[in-house]
């Protein structure tokens, strides 16, 4: 039976043989098509180039004109309808030719009512997905206007009108967010949108330097001023000057490095490390923290005269299970983006299947761990699009429980029951290790220390989850 999807299609046949039209005819009206017969090719050939089809089942032998010609003119005049070839010299070399003249399929006489119903059905699922797959595409370019970052949803347009409102200004602003959801994406948006943006955009990881190395690469050195000073160095402050500095994961500088920190921003001025001549700065600041500030000022752990120094104007990125409808978005910019970059990726795009078990997913990961899963899973396909088959485990495991038909045999329960374990500790795996980052700032070796494992072993179970890009970026 063909699905819902697949019905009430305008279809045209083309064959010289009244049985075959009259059988197509019966088959398909019975799904619930409108059916179309022409046993002349040339009338036949007329009418496909209207356009007007859905479908055109093309017999390959008759008289006068042939299938094969029939199928180069619709293709040459650049008629969309899908082609399935019908035909009773079902050879390799007829079926092969069929297709690269652009037929979608083939059946062979005789057929029965089943297989052409079948044929059909594949033949439709195939041509919607790739029109919705366009359309996602045209969709996906209308929502790249907003400074490249992708996404609609609610969550994100009250971001969008956040960074407009403050990047004309010069107000210091602190991002807070998880991991992962794209905070220097909003400061690079916001210095792009702001009087600044012919100047120079600095970020700096601060989770990626030991705390004597991050005091030099601020706010610089001169020669001989510590070992290993070999010539004197700018810092960041003074390499941005004039621009925007960028301070992602500011929760990691030491209570030291705050002080001085603090006094640069409220003084405009800076000493380099062994220096004692001050220097002016002109920056606008922005820094960004997946930990909340606030608590550690309780605790004591930050200090309360930066935080309110840099909370001037907060703006919170939404993880990316708050804003589910921007995955699709997401995921297809992630598959066209890899795409350009590896012309041996085949796939076109996603399977509604596929898709919806993407939006409903948790992504503790965020944007982050969604870009590279779809890198992962476009290596992994071998076909034009992503199927479920193709999603990691920690992603088909949510549907295990919730959308399986019972095993009828006690080996099918058996393999039922080590998919459902094994998504199971994958997932609490992948939880412990994210865990086990957010506790240490993002710091794979204080976090490969803390749960009492060698950091090589750390960063193999980050890069099996996807979650070790970032890290191995920042050269942890």
């Amino acid at each position: 039976m063909p699905s819902e999807g697949a019905k009430g299609r305008r279809i045209l046949v083309i064959d010289d043989e009244a049985t075959v039209c009259l059988s197509c005819m019966r088959i398909l009206a019975a799904d619930g098509h409108q059916v179309e017969c022409l046993q002349d090719p040339n009338e036949g050939l007329k009418a496909a180039l209207s356009g007007d089809y859905d479908v055109i089942l093309l017999d390959l032998v008759m008289p006068e004109l042939d299938g094969l010609e029939v199928l180069r003119r619709i293709r040459g005049a650049g008629v969309l309808s899908e082609v399935v070839i019908i035909t009773g010299y079902s050879t390799v070399q007829t079926a092969v030719e069929a297709m690269k003249q652009g037929a979608a399929d083939y059946v062979s006489k005789p057929f029965t009512p089943d297989e052409l119903s079948m044929a059909l059905v594949k033949v439709l699922e195939r041509s919607d997905l790739i029109r919705e797959n366009a359309e996602l595409r045209r969709e996906l370019d209308e929502r790249r206007g907003f400074e490249g970052i992708v996404g609609n949803s609610r969550a994100m347009e009250r971001v969008f009108v956040l960074i407009r409102r403050v990047a004309p200004t010069e107000s210091t602003v602190l991002l807070t967010g998880e991991s992962g959801t794209g905070k220097e994406m909003v400061a690079r948006a916001i210095h792009r949108q702001s009087p600044r943006k012919d100047r120079l955009f600095i970020a700096c990881d601060c989770s990626s330097l030991a705390a004597t190395l991050l005091e030099s690469e601020l706010f610089g050195h001169v020669k001989g001023s510590f070992s290993g000073a070999l010539a004197t160095k700018q810092g960041m402050f003074e390499v941005a000057d004039g621009g925007t500095l960028f301070l992602d994961e500011i929760a990691n500088v030491s209570l030291e490095t705050q002080g001085k920190l603090l006094r640069v921003l409220e003084t405009r001025q800076l000493k380099r490390v062994g220096d004692t001549s001050l220097r002016e700065i002109d920056i606008r600041l922005i820094a960004a923290s997946n930990r909340d500030l606030a608590a550690m000022v309780r605790r004591g752990e930050f200090r309360q005269d930066l935080f309110y120094r840099l909370n001037v104007f907060p703006i919170s990125v939404p993880p990316l299970r708050e804003r589910g409808s921007d995955v699709p978005f997401l995921a297809m910019t992630f598959l066209e983006r890899y795409r350009k970059g590896n012309p041996m990726i085949r796939a076109q795009g996603f399977t509604p299947e596929a898709m919806r078990l993407l939006e409903g997913y948790a992504w503790p990961g965020n944007v982050r761990e969604l870009k590279n899963i779809v890198e992962r899973i476009a290596i992994l396909c071998d076909g034009d699009r992503i199927e479920l088959q193709h999603l990691p485990p920690e992603v088909r495991g949510m549907t295990i429980q919730a959308s399986y038909q019972l095993p009828r045999s006690w080996e099918e329960f058996k393999e039922l029951k080590r998919q459902v374990r094994d998504a199971a500790i994958e997932e609490l795996e992948r939880k412990f290790l994210l865990e086990a980052l957010e506790r240490s700032g993002g710091n794979v070796s204080r976090a490969a220390e803390e749960v009492g494992m060698q950091r090589t072993n750390f960063h193999s179970l980050l890069r099996k989850y996807g979650l070790g890009s970032e890290d191995e970026r920042n050269g942890d």
